[in-house]
């Protein structure tokens, strides 16, 4: 009993102890259900978080291609557009050396030619004298012969000075515009300066020598006698009886001593050729360098960037893409078909990069691109049979509307592609075509991976802004703005402005130093001809334009002798000057051809006004007397 007493005693307590047990369990389940309670929600968002995540790995891992890789050279790469556009100026400059110092030479050696042998006719009388008294004529061309050299040599070392430091500054802040260029060193070229001291005394002393050689034949008496003018013989315009009949007097004298005086014909149309043809092809080329920026980028191409996907997006990636397209700051975008392809091609055999942009959609794409022909400006359509190249992709592949040419695509595959129209584009390679022409070609399936995207805000400054915010999404591959080709442009442009500027510069003076040579030597070649027609009673300009009527129809001659040569010159530059990606603008605008008229008809009139000044003061009597 008692043992019984002590057990149940034991029992109830035990029986209290588990009472609190459970309560003390209770307690616990009802907090471990709040904190579950309270977790789960946040545990089932984590855990379908983690479900998309592996459903989008899984997108990517199926998306995921076979890499391809390619090797190019500094002159190819990713970084080579500063390299690039360097060798573009310094060929610039290399290739306008190889040609305009001849040029310009040839017209320096004819001015000096003409001006030696008329220092020579003008010492005529003094040469004379000299054999007179007993001088040989060894002794009277030394005279000559010494002055050739000495102006020669003074004015060589001039040219070698400006030569070595005036035009290479010049040459170098050209090269500065676009560039972090180090100080320019400046060297002597021994060579150079000793062929530019040969050719000046090749033209100075050579015709001197000559025309006193030739002069020094006759006898001391004929020589202290003025040099008889010229022989007249029945002209080609005398032949044409309908013609020269309907000439009066005067045209018939003109006529009469233009094939007269054959050597100042052949000057003056040269030397009026030269300047001309110098002027027409700078300001031809200032013209169609100018302009192809504005014309590239405002009337060719309205997109502002291209954007381009990656290959293993997912579908919240291109969620993300369509989301900023559809931004505030973007105008318009449109999917597209985007690869880089490759051609080894151009002067230099570059790997030239190609930009392929194929559309399912022709008539929206129209708004982001404009496809023409560069001459009559017809709309070029895409077709299923071939496909739009740029004009310079033509001229470099050498192929035309119909030809096939091969490129490689992105994988080194090579791709065969017809031309079915050429369109105009001055920057970059381009093919343009269409969703069936691009299965048909790269026998695969058409899909989109790229956007064309135009902003409300077209400045450069907005493009690389949105730019850098579309590479900032995990979706984008790489973005192509055109601020890149424009700075380009810009660089190329500017460099050859300041180049071009100087050769316009040079041609204005060459215009004026021939002009005022050969009309001075006019003059005072004829002044007792002149002095005569004044006694018979001409008025002053009557007797200016008896002269100067010649030479305002051989300057006629000259300025078409220069617009022909000029606009061979002007074809030379912007086929040998410009990249392998840059295509300057053919045409010729009218102020190149009208710059030069203006300029070449100004320098007349002003020489045809000092002229009439000239002969209004000339001593009739003195002249009509120099005989004696």
């Amino acid at each position: 009993m008692s043992q019984a007493g002590k057990q149940v005693a034991d029992g109830v307590t035990q029986l209290i102890q588990g009472q609190r047990d459970i309560d003390k369990a209770e307690t616990e389940y009802q907090s471990k259900l709040a904190e579950f309670n309270a977790q789960k929600p946040e545990a089932e968002r984590k855990i379908s978080e983690a479900e998309r995540q592996i459903t989008l790995a899984e997108e990517k891992i199926d998306n995921l291609t076979v890499p391809a890789y390619s090797v190019s050279g500094r002159r190819e790469g990713l970084t080579s557009q500063g390299y690039r556009v360097y060798m573009v100026i310094e060929g610039i400059v290399a290739k306008l050396a190889d040609i305009f110092p001849i040029f310009l030479y040839f017209v320096a050696a004819l001015v000096t030619f003409s001006t030696m042998g008329r220092m020579v006719d003008e010492e005529r009388t003094n040469s004379g004298t000299l054999k007179a008294l007993g001088y040989g004529n060894a002794d009277v061309m030394l005279k000559f012969t010494v002055y050739g050299f000495a102006a020669s040599t003074l004015g060589t070392c001039i040219g070698v000075l400006a030569g070595h430091t005036l035009l290479p500054l010049i040459v170098a802040h050209a090269y500065s515009a676009g560039f972090t260029m180090p100080d320019i060193m400046l060297k002597f070229h021994p060579w150079i300066t000793m062929a530019a001291f040969a050719l000046a005394w090749i033209s100075a002393v050579v015709p001197a020598w000559l025309a006193a050689s030739k002069e020094l034949r006759e006898k001391p008496a004929s020589l202290l006698l003025p040099k008889p003018p010229a022989k007249g013989s029945k002209i080609l315009l005398e032949h044409f009886p309908p013609l020269w009949n309907r000439l009066n007097f005067t045209h018939k004298v003109t006529a009469r001593n233009i094939f007269r005086y054959k050597t100042r014909m052949f000057m003056t149309i040269f030397g009026v050729c030269g300047a001309v043809s110098l002027l027409t092809a700078g300001l031809a080329v200032q013209s169609s360098i100018g302009q192809i920026g504005n014309r590239q980028f405002e009337e060719l191409i309205h997109y502002d960037l291209i954007v381009a996907e990656e290959s293993d997006t997912n579908s919240a990636q291109r969620k993300e893409i369509a989301t900023t397209l559809k931004g505030k700051t973007v105008q318009s975008s449109t999917a597209v078909r985007y690869e880089e392809l490759s051609k080894t091609a151009g002067k230099e055999n570059d790997k030239q990069s190609i930009t392929l942009l194929a559309t399912d959609d022709a008539y929206n794409f129209n708004e982001y691109l404009t496809l023409r022909d560069r001459k009559t400006h017809q709309p070029q359509i895409l077709v299923n049979n071939g496909a739009v190249i740029s004009e310079r992709l033509a001229e470099m592949l050498n192929v035309s509307v119909g030809d096939t040419f091969t490129v490689n695509d992105e994988n080194g595959a090579q791709r065969t592609i017809k031309v079915a129209g050429i369109s105009e584009m001055y920057i970059g390679h381009f093919i343009f075509m269409n969703a069936q022409c691009y299965e048909h070609v790269f026998g695969d399936q058409y899909s989109t991976n790229a956007y064309m995207v135009r902003l409300k805000d077209h400045s450069n400054a907005n493009t690389e802004r949105q730019g850098a915010k579309f590479m900032k999404l995990a979706a984008v591959r790489g973005v192509v703005q055109n601020t890149t080709q424009k700075n380009m442009v810009s660089t190329i442009v500017g460099s050859l402005n300041q180049i071009m500027e100087v050769l316009i510069l040079v041609a204005v003076l060459l215009a004026v130093v021939i002009f005022y040579n050969l009309t001075n030597l006019n003059v005072s070649e004829r002044i007792r001809e002149l002095s005569t027609i004044k006694v018979l009673g001409f008025h002053t300009s009557e007797t200016t334009m008896y002269i100067y009527r010649e030479t305002i129809l051989l300057s006629l001659l000259g300025i078409l002798a220069g617009y022909g040569f000029g606009e061979w010159l002007h074809r030379y530059i912007i086929t040998e000057v410009p990249p392998d990606e840059v295509m300057f603008d053919p045409a010729i605008s009218w102020i190149a051809l009208a710059a030069p008229a203006i300029v070449v008809a100004v320098v007349l009139a002003v020489l045809g006004w000092i002229v009439y000044r000239q002969l209004e003061t000339v001593d009739m009597l003195e002249a009509l007397k120099s005989v004696e």
